[in-house]
Protein backbone atom coordinates (compact mmCIF):
# COMPACT_ATOMS: atom_id res chain seq x y z
CA UNK A 1 0.00 0.00 0.00
CA UNK A 2 0.91 3.68 -0.85
CA UNK A 3 2.59 5.53 1.63
CA UNK A 4 -0.30 8.86 2.15
CA UNK A 5 1.64 11.69 2.41
CA UNK A 6 1.19 15.66 2.66
CA UNK A 7 3.70 18.29 1.02
CA UNK A 8 3.39 21.26 3.18
CA UNK A 9 4.79 24.36 1.34
CA UNK A 10 3.82 22.78 -1.70
CA UNK A 11 3.07 26.31 -3.92
CA UNK A 12 7.14 27.17 -3.60
CA UNK A 13 9.22 25.61 -6.56
CA UNK A 14 10.55 23.05 -4.43
CA UNK A 15 7.14 21.90 -2.85
CA UNK A 16 5.53 22.12 -6.87
CA UNK A 17 8.83 19.99 -8.29
CA UNK A 18 8.23 17.44 -5.20
CA UNK A 19 4.61 16.98 -6.35
CA UNK A 20 5.91 16.35 -10.00
CA UNK A 21 8.26 13.99 -8.96
CA UNK A 22 6.08 11.93 -6.84
CA UNK A 23 3.10 12.01 -9.68
CA UNK A 24 5.41 9.23 -10.64
CA UNK A 25 6.39 7.08 -7.42
CA UNK A 26 4.33 3.93 -7.49
CA UNK A 27 4.89 4.21 -3.44
CA UNK A 28 4.10 7.94 -2.08
CA UNK A 29 0.56 9.10 -3.02
CA UNK A 30 -0.12 12.82 -2.54
CA UNK A 31 -3.26 13.55 -0.48
CA UNK A 32 -2.47 16.72 0.88
CA UNK A 33 -0.98 19.60 -0.01
CA UNK A 34 -0.57 23.86 2.26
CA UNK A 35 0.12 26.68 1.34
CA UNK A 36 -1.21 29.56 3.52
CA UNK A 37 -1.34 32.28 0.57
CA UNK A 38 -3.40 29.59 -1.48
CA UNK A 39 -5.44 28.02 0.46
CA UNK A 40 -8.62 27.04 -1.48
CA UNK A 41 -6.84 27.18 -4.85
CA UNK A 42 -6.46 24.07 -6.92
CA UNK A 43 -3.20 23.11 -7.07
CA UNK A 44 -3.62 23.11 -11.31
CA UNK A 45 -4.82 26.45 -11.48
CA UNK A 46 -1.14 27.58 -10.12
CA UNK A 47 0.91 24.63 -11.73
CA UNK A 48 -1.16 24.01 -15.00
CA UNK A 49 1.56 21.74 -15.64
CA UNK A 50 0.49 19.45 -12.90
CA UNK A 51 -3.24 19.70 -13.26
CA UNK A 52 -3.12 16.21 -15.23
CA UNK A 53 -1.69 14.41 -12.33
CA UNK A 54 -3.55 16.45 -9.51
CA UNK A 55 -7.09 17.81 -11.63
CA UNK A 56 -8.57 17.65 -7.61
CA UNK A 57 -5.92 18.95 -5.36
CA UNK A 58 -6.64 22.02 -3.40
CA UNK A 59 -3.78 23.73 -1.62
CA UNK A 60 -4.97 23.71 2.19
CA UNK A 61 -4.22 26.12 5.25
CA UNK A 62 -1.19 24.16 7.32
CA UNK A 63 -3.52 25.14 10.40
CA UNK A 64 -6.28 23.28 9.32
CA UNK A 65 -3.93 20.16 8.39
CA UNK A 66 -5.45 16.42 9.52
CA UNK A 67 -2.31 14.63 9.96
CA UNK A 68 -3.99 11.19 11.42
CA UNK A 69 -4.04 9.64 7.84
CA UNK A 70 -0.24 10.63 6.92
CA UNK A 71 2.43 8.49 7.15
CA UNK A 72 4.94 10.70 5.22
CA UNK A 73 5.49 14.73 5.03
CA UNK A 74 7.67 16.52 3.22
CA UNK A 75 8.31 20.27 4.35
CA UNK A 76 9.11 22.61 2.02
CA UNK A 77 8.61 25.33 4.51
CA UNK A 78 11.12 28.72 4.45
CA UNK A 79 13.85 28.33 6.14
CA UNK A 80 13.40 28.18 10.45
CA UNK A 81 9.71 27.42 10.15
CA UNK A 82 10.70 23.79 10.54
CA UNK A 83 11.83 24.37 13.88
CA UNK A 84 8.45 25.24 14.43
CA UNK A 85 6.41 22.65 13.23
CA UNK A 86 8.31 19.38 13.71
CA UNK A 87 7.94 19.38 17.64
CA UNK A 88 4.24 19.00 16.59
CA UNK A 89 4.60 16.47 14.02
CA UNK A 90 6.20 14.21 15.96
CA UNK A 91 3.88 11.92 17.17
CA UNK A 92 1.72 12.31 14.27
CA UNK A 93 3.66 11.47 11.42
CA UNK A 94 5.87 8.38 11.24
CA UNK A 95 8.12 10.05 8.66
CA UNK A 96 9.51 13.53 8.03
CA UNK A 97 11.46 15.00 5.59
CA UNK A 98 12.65 18.65 5.65
CA UNK A 99 13.75 20.39 2.78
CA UNK A 100 15.31 23.40 4.77
CA UNK A 101 18.01 24.09 6.69
CA UNK A 102 16.78 23.48 10.21
CA UNK A 103 17.75 19.80 10.77
CA UNK A 104 21.01 19.75 8.39
CA UNK A 105 23.53 20.49 11.30
CA UNK A 106 24.79 20.13 15.15
CA UNK A 107 23.28 23.00 17.22
CA UNK A 108 26.49 24.72 17.68
CA UNK A 109 27.54 24.35 13.81
CA UNK A 110 23.63 25.97 13.39
CA UNK A 111 24.18 28.67 15.60
CA UNK A 112 27.90 29.53 14.20
CA UNK A 113 26.35 29.81 10.67
CA UNK A 114 22.95 31.49 11.36
CA UNK A 115 23.40 33.04 14.07
CA UNK A 116 20.93 32.05 16.63
CA UNK A 117 20.38 29.25 18.94
CA UNK A 118 18.35 26.27 17.54
CA UNK A 119 14.66 26.35 18.61
CA UNK A 120 14.66 22.42 18.36
CA UNK A 121 18.02 21.28 19.22
CA UNK A 122 16.40 18.21 21.44
CA UNK A 123 14.97 16.61 17.63
CA UNK A 124 18.44 17.49 15.78
CA UNK A 125 19.80 13.89 16.11
CA UNK A 126 16.73 12.37 14.95
CA UNK A 127 17.58 13.46 11.74
CA UNK A 128 20.13 12.29 9.42
CA UNK A 129 21.67 14.39 6.49
CA UNK A 130 20.00 13.21 3.67
CA UNK A 131 22.80 12.44 0.97
CA UNK A 132 22.62 8.90 -0.09
CA UNK A 133 25.90 8.80 -1.63
CA UNK A 134 28.33 9.71 1.55
CA UNK A 135 25.48 9.35 4.37
CA UNK A 136 23.56 5.90 3.43
CA UNK A 137 24.41 4.13 6.48
CA UNK A 138 22.62 6.41 8.64
CA UNK A 139 19.61 6.46 5.92
CA UNK A 140 16.93 4.04 8.09
CA UNK A 141 13.85 3.72 9.49
CA UNK A 142 14.11 4.84 12.80
CA UNK A 143 15.45 8.65 11.55
CA UNK A 144 14.13 11.47 9.64
CA UNK A 145 15.77 13.12 6.84
CA UNK A 146 17.30 16.35 6.34
CA UNK A 147 17.43 17.04 2.30
CA UNK A 148 20.98 18.74 1.81
CA UNK A 149 21.23 22.19 0.09
CA UNK A 150 21.57 22.21 -3.63
CA UNK A 151 25.13 23.87 -3.12
CA UNK A 152 26.94 21.44 -0.35
CA UNK A 153 25.26 18.34 -2.78
CA UNK A 154 27.50 19.66 -6.14
CA UNK A 155 30.20 20.49 -3.79
CA UNK A 156 30.16 17.00 -1.87
CA UNK A 157 29.74 14.75 -4.89
CA UNK A 158 32.46 16.50 -6.42
CA UNK A 159 35.38 16.43 -3.86
CA UNK A 160 33.95 13.05 -1.76
CA UNK A 161 36.31 10.70 -3.44
CA UNK A 162 39.18 12.62 -3.10
CA UNK A 163 38.78 13.56 0.29
CA UNK A 164 37.68 9.70 0.87
CA UNK A 165 41.06 8.33 -0.12
CA UNK A 166 42.56 11.02 1.10
CA UNK A 167 43.93 12.36 -1.94
CA UNK A 168 43.91 16.11 -1.09
CA UNK A 169 44.68 18.87 1.53
CA UNK A 170 42.10 19.37 3.97
CA UNK A 171 42.18 23.22 4.48
CA UNK A 172 43.30 24.87 1.24
CA UNK A 173 39.82 24.21 -0.63
CA UNK A 174 38.56 26.29 -3.09
CA UNK A 175 35.08 26.35 -4.40
CA UNK A 176 33.29 28.22 -6.75
CA UNK A 177 29.50 27.59 -7.71
CA UNK A 178 27.12 29.06 -10.34
CA UNK A 179 23.36 28.82 -9.26
CA UNK A 180 20.06 29.46 -11.09
CA UNK A 181 17.58 32.12 -10.58
CA UNK A 182 15.21 29.36 -8.96
CA UNK A 183 17.23 28.56 -6.20
CA UNK A 184 16.37 32.02 -4.89
CA UNK A 185 12.85 30.45 -4.15
CA UNK A 186 9.22 31.75 -5.68
CA UNK A 187 9.01 35.01 -3.46
CA UNK A 188 9.75 38.45 -4.40
CA UNK A 189 12.92 39.84 -4.74
CA UNK A 190 15.00 42.60 -6.27
CA UNK A 191 17.62 40.24 -7.21
CA UNK A 192 15.08 37.57 -8.99
CA UNK A 193 13.45 40.70 -10.90
CA UNK A 194 14.09 39.86 -14.56
CA UNK A 195 15.90 43.54 -14.95
CA UNK A 196 18.45 42.47 -12.01
CA UNK A 197 19.31 39.25 -13.04
CA UNK A 198 19.19 39.52 -17.31
CA UNK A 199 22.91 40.01 -18.50
CA UNK A 200 24.17 39.64 -14.90
CA UNK A 201 26.62 37.90 -13.11
CA UNK A 202 27.49 38.05 -9.39
CA UNK A 203 28.66 36.36 -6.32
CA UNK A 204 26.92 37.37 -2.96
CA UNK A 205 27.51 36.16 0.56
CA UNK A 206 31.16 36.42 0.27
CA UNK A 207 33.01 34.49 3.08
CA UNK A 208 29.88 34.42 5.49
CA UNK A 209 27.78 32.23 2.64
CA UNK A 210 25.76 29.78 5.39
CA UNK A 211 26.20 26.64 2.80
CA UNK A 212 29.97 27.12 4.19
CA UNK A 213 29.11 25.06 7.27
CA UNK A 214 27.32 22.14 5.48
CA UNK A 215 29.72 21.78 2.79
CA UNK A 216 32.61 21.56 5.99
CA UNK A 217 29.75 19.33 7.72
CA UNK A 218 29.80 17.27 4.78
CA UNK A 219 32.86 16.98 3.39
CA UNK A 220 34.16 16.30 7.62
CA UNK A 221 32.13 13.34 7.49
CA UNK A 222 33.44 11.72 4.73
CA UNK A 223 37.05 12.69 5.42
CA UNK A 224 36.86 11.63 8.82
CA UNK A 225 38.31 14.74 10.21
CA UNK A 226 38.00 18.89 10.03
CA UNK A 227 37.71 20.28 6.38
CA UNK A 228 38.28 23.63 5.58
CA UNK A 229 36.82 25.37 2.32
CA UNK A 230 36.67 28.93 0.61
CA UNK A 231 32.80 29.05 -0.66
CA UNK A 232 31.48 31.40 -2.74
CA UNK A 233 28.33 31.55 -5.15
CA UNK A 234 27.13 33.23 -8.13
CA UNK A 235 24.47 33.67 -9.25
CA UNK A 236 23.72 33.47 -13.03
CA UNK A 237 21.04 34.29 -15.45
CA UNK A 238 19.25 30.97 -16.07
CA UNK A 239 16.55 29.32 -14.32
CA UNK A 240 17.73 25.73 -13.10
CA UNK A 241 21.36 24.62 -12.20
CA UNK A 242 24.43 24.71 -9.70
CA UNK A 243 27.51 24.20 -11.44
CA UNK A 244 30.40 23.68 -8.53
CA UNK A 245 34.51 24.23 -10.03
CA UNK A 246 36.65 23.15 -7.08
CA UNK A 247 40.24 23.23 -6.28
CA UNK A 248 42.44 20.95 -4.04
CA UNK A 249 45.98 20.53 -3.16
CA UNK A 250 47.49 17.01 -3.81
CA UNK A 251 48.42 15.45 -0.79
CA UNK A 252 49.98 12.38 -2.57
CA UNK A 253 52.51 11.96 -5.76
CA UNK A 254 51.59 10.53 -8.94
CA UNK A 255 48.48 11.61 -10.19
CA UNK A 256 47.69 11.84 -13.64
CA UNK A 257 43.95 12.88 -14.92
CA UNK A 258 43.19 9.60 -15.96
CA UNK A 259 43.94 8.16 -12.57
CA UNK A 260 41.68 10.75 -10.90
CA UNK A 261 38.77 9.90 -13.17
CA UNK A 262 39.58 6.16 -12.62
CA UNK A 263 39.27 7.13 -9.07
CA UNK A 264 35.66 8.56 -9.39
CA UNK A 265 34.55 5.99 -11.57
CA UNK A 266 35.43 3.40 -9.06
CA UNK A 267 33.99 5.89 -5.76
CA UNK A 268 30.67 5.99 -7.54
CA UNK A 269 30.05 2.53 -9.40
CA UNK A 270 27.22 1.56 -7.62
CA UNK A 271 25.40 5.07 -7.31
CA UNK A 272 22.74 5.36 -9.52
CA UNK A 273 22.65 9.15 -9.82
CA UNK A 274 25.93 9.80 -10.22
CA UNK A 275 27.88 10.25 -13.90
CA UNK A 276 31.59 10.24 -14.29
CA UNK A 277 32.46 11.39 -17.47
CA UNK A 278 35.52 12.81 -18.75
CA UNK A 279 33.80 15.69 -20.75
CA UNK A 280 32.79 18.93 -18.86
CA UNK A 281 29.61 18.92 -16.94
CA UNK A 282 26.96 21.09 -17.81
CA UNK A 283 24.40 22.47 -16.01
CA UNK A 284 22.27 21.90 -19.20
CA UNK A 285 22.73 17.78 -19.24
CA UNK A 286 21.02 17.83 -15.97
CA UNK A 287 17.94 20.01 -16.38
CA UNK A 288 14.54 17.97 -15.04
CA UNK A 289 16.57 15.01 -13.63
CA UNK A 290 18.12 13.71 -10.81
CA UNK A 291 21.52 12.95 -12.17
CA UNK A 292 24.35 14.75 -11.16
CA UNK A 293 27.55 14.75 -13.73
CA UNK A 294 31.38 14.81 -12.12
CA UNK A 295 34.44 14.96 -13.91
CA UNK A 296 38.16 15.86 -12.45
CA UNK A 297 41.42 17.06 -13.75
CA UNK A 298 45.23 16.90 -12.59
CA UNK A 299 47.09 20.15 -13.36
CA UNK A 300 50.52 19.18 -12.94
CA UNK A 301 51.99 22.59 -13.61
CA UNK A 302 50.08 23.53 -10.80
CA UNK A 303 50.11 20.80 -9.20
CA UNK A 304 46.50 21.50 -8.56
CA UNK A 305 43.22 19.13 -8.44
CA UNK A 306 40.20 20.43 -10.74
CA UNK A 307 37.04 18.97 -10.33
CA UNK A 308 33.52 19.97 -11.59
CA UNK A 309 30.13 18.75 -10.68
CA UNK A 310 26.53 19.85 -12.06
CA UNK A 311 23.17 19.38 -10.94
CA UNK A 312 19.62 20.60 -11.04
CA UNK A 313 19.27 22.25 -8.27
CA UNK A 314 15.13 21.80 -7.92
CA UNK A 315 15.79 17.96 -8.19
CA UNK A 316 19.04 16.62 -7.20
CA UNK A 317 19.63 20.20 -5.10
CA UNK A 318 16.20 19.04 -3.59
CA UNK A 319 13.13 17.61 -3.74
CA UNK A 320 14.74 14.63 -5.98
CA UNK A 321 17.37 14.00 -3.46
CA UNK A 322 14.61 14.16 -0.48
CA UNK A 323 12.55 11.95 -2.58
CA UNK A 324 16.07 9.61 -3.20
CA UNK A 325 16.44 9.75 0.96
CA UNK A 326 12.94 8.87 1.96
CA UNK A 327 12.80 5.71 -0.29
CA UNK A 328 16.45 4.82 1.57
CA UNK A 329 14.73 5.34 5.14
CA UNK A 330 11.27 3.69 3.76
CA UNK A 331 13.09 0.69 2.98
CA UNK A 332 12.21 1.14 -0.98
CA UNK A 333 14.75 1.05 -4.20
CA UNK A 334 16.76 3.83 -3.72
CA UNK A 335 15.96 5.22 -7.45
CA UNK A 336 12.20 4.10 -7.00
CA UNK A 337 10.66 6.92 -8.95
CA UNK A 338 13.53 8.76 -9.88
CA UNK A 339 15.08 7.60 -13.21
CA UNK A 340 13.30 9.62 -15.60
CA UNK A 341 15.71 11.41 -17.69
CA UNK A 342 16.75 15.08 -17.90
CA UNK A 343 15.34 17.28 -20.94
CA UNK A 344 16.92 17.91 -23.83
CA UNK A 345 17.70 21.43 -25.79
Amino acid sequence: MAYRTAILGASGYTGAELLRLLAAHPEITVVSATANAHAGQRVGDMYPALDPAYPKLIFEDLSQMNFEEIDLAFLALPHGESQNLVPDLVGQVKHITDLAADFRLPASLYKEWYGEDHRASELINDFAYGLPETFRGRLNPEVFVAAPGCYPTASALALAPLLAHGMIESKGIIIDALSGISGRGHGLSVESLYSEANENANAYGLLTHRHTGEIEFSLSHVYGSAVEVLFTPHLVPMTRGILATCHSIPAVDGLTSQRLLDLYNDYYANEPFVIVSDNPPSTKSALGSNFAYVTARYDSRTNSILTLAAIDNLVKGAAGQAIQATNCVLGLPEALGLLGLGLTP
